[in-house]
């Protein structure tokens, strides 16, 4: 290879030599131009000293760095198959888009899932099925100590923030969630113009760094939350505690998308990287944790208050469970975050390898809830890869009350699923904060393609229910939905996991929960 590119560039000094002395044609230089170019990166490539491959095969091996950055187009539009993409396969692509549309999302010939696999999963339809209600049933979020309860919906607009997404795709979200009539989550990253201004009812969630309601310092400022909180729009107020993709370690907003704009909202300073810290300053202990709750609810004029956490120990979600029971009251809501959940920007490791997946974090939830007596009075929310009617069903027959979708909806707004969201160069506009990337994004067509995706996702949940002989989420049960475990067995989901009985925590705990509880302590999150 260095000798390819010895030959290269004698070459390119012939003939700029030959046609400055007029020994050749001059449309030579159209030769002697890019080989002298050549040439020279190939002399660079020899002498630098980062790339050993550029080294050893200088100019040929630039394109093994080329190669490497289209590889996910390569990947995505030539090799993966419709059903084995990641995170989400071409199938649900397709479907959230058409959804989106208003087009037919419908397939011939049958499924090209292999219903054999282990792990595959199923939902069990009835011999007598029932009408498909005309109108989606709603969740009643608030209780006993929650003066403004909230209808939700049964499909809503999970958590993503101004900063992570662009102002458009904000705009776009709330005015499909104010035509349709559901929730949008601000996520941590504060209220802003974007949010309030199409008129959509809203979820403010605040995580570690408080932003939009932060002290100087970076704390909780009750008076600014007071003052947000009772906007007219904000129907719910939520703590992060953690997310799915990245539990324990806080949130990160790279330093190019911190403009003058989200350093405003954010009540930071601008083009630095912002880091909210793993951990929270207002609460230390499980009873802490529950009483700041209340008080969230108090500051905010009796609406709902609740949290959102990617559960990990069973054992300190118990402690949160006693400390409620000690306390007297709980939050309104809890928001479950899988750990198949996205982001904008985590650390590898923890996406793959750390947290609990949406099924196993929703039956703890849910089962300690309702094994303490608790489940009445809190509604559970559902979060991580729900972009079908069925993964909505799924979610509400494993224990949880309605579900959001984050992904999916920015697959409405027009996301290809590039995974450039960390480096504001997003292609269609939707995570970046470069206005000229931002300006594709249409907020009208999109506003409406959010509205009919949440829609017609809710009328596909609503009509796979009714197959089922169900007309409303609260009459599944985990008999309905079976899972295979290896091509002869399968088994229902009542059969695969244990599910308490009301009060059965606090009367006589089972054996596999009877050391969690046990240990839990109310006073601290014990290991």
């Amino acid at each position: 290879m260095t000798r390819i590119g010895s030959v290269v560039f004698v070459l390119a000094a012939a003939c700029a030599a030959g046609a400055a002395a007029g020994w050749v044609s001059p449309w030579w230089w159209l030769a002697a131009v890019p080989l002298a170019l050549l040439g020279g990166l190939g002399v660079w490539d020899l002498l630098q000293r980062r790339h050993s491959v550029l080294r050893n095969y200088p100019v040929l091996g630039h394109a093994r760095f080329l190669l490497e950055r289209i590889r996910p187009e390569l990947q995505q539009y030539f090799v993966e198959r419709n059903f084995d993409g990641r995170p989400f396969d071409r199938d649900v692509r397709s479907i959230v888009y058409e959804r989106a549309k208003g087009t037919d999302a419908e397939q011939p010939y049958g499924t090209e899932q292999d219903v054999y696999q282990p792990g595959y999963e199923f939902l069990i339809p009835s011999m007598a099925p029932c009408p498909v209600p005309s109108t989606p049933p709603r969740v009643r979020v608030g209780g006993p100590d929650c003066s403004r309860p909230y209808e939700m919906a049964l499909l809503n607009v999970s958590a993503m923030s101004f900063g992570s997404l662009s102002s458009n795709a904000v705009l776009a979200l709330n005015g499909g969630a104010a035509a349709g009539g559901f929730a949008h989550d601000t996520g941590e990253g504060g209220l802003s113009e974007y949010h309030l201004r199409p008129g959509g009812d809203l979820v403010w969630e605040i995580g570690t760094g408080y932003f939009g309601c932060r002290t100087a310092d970076g704390g909780f400022d009750p008076g600014e939350f007071k003052d947000k909180a009772a906007h007219e729009h904000v129907k719910c107020v939520s703590l992060k505690l953690s997310q799915g993709a990245k539990p324990g370690i806080g949130g990160v907003l790279p330093g190019a998308k911190v403009n003058a704009e989200i350093a405003r909202v954010r009540e930071v300073p601008q083009g630095r990287t912002v880091i909210s810290p793993p951990y929270h300053r207002v609460f230390s202990t499980p009873r802490e944790l529950v009483r700041f709750i209340a008080r969230m609810r108090d500051l905010s004029g009796g609406k709902p208050a609740g949290f959102k956490l990617c559960p990990g120990s069973r054992r300190q979600f118990l402690a949160v469970c006693k400390a409620m029971l000690a306390e007297g009251t709980a939050p309104d809501f809890i928001i479950v975050d899988g750990a198949e959940g996205g982001t904008g920007a985590a650390p590898l490791e923890f996406a793959d390898h750390v947290g609990t997946p949406l099924t196993e974090g929703l039956l703890t939830v849910h089962n300690a809830l309702v094994g303490t007596g608790l489940r009445e009075r809190v509604r559970i929310g559902a979060s991580g890869k729900i972009a079908t009617g069925a993964d909505l069903v799924k979610r509400l027959v494993q224990g949880a009350d309605y579900g959001n979708a984050a992904r999916a909806m920015m697959f409405a707004l027009g996301c290809i699923q590039a995974q450039r969201c960390h480096t504001n160069t997003c292609p269609t506009g939707v995570t970046t904060q470069d206005p000229r990337r931002a300006r594709a994004l249409d907020v009208g067509d999109k506003t409406l393609r959010v509205e009919r995706l949440q829609a017609a996702t809710v009328a596909s949940a609503l009509q796979i229910m009714a197959s089922m002989g169900v007309t409303h989420p609260a009459q599944l049960r985990p008999h309905m939905l079976h899972r295979r475990i290896d091509p002869y067995t399968e088994r229902s989901f009542a059969e695969l996991y244990q599910w308490l009985e009301p009060g059965q925590l606090l009367a006589e705990p089972p054996a596999a929960w009877a050391a969690d509880w046990q240990a839990a302590d109310p006073d601290r999150f014990t290991v």
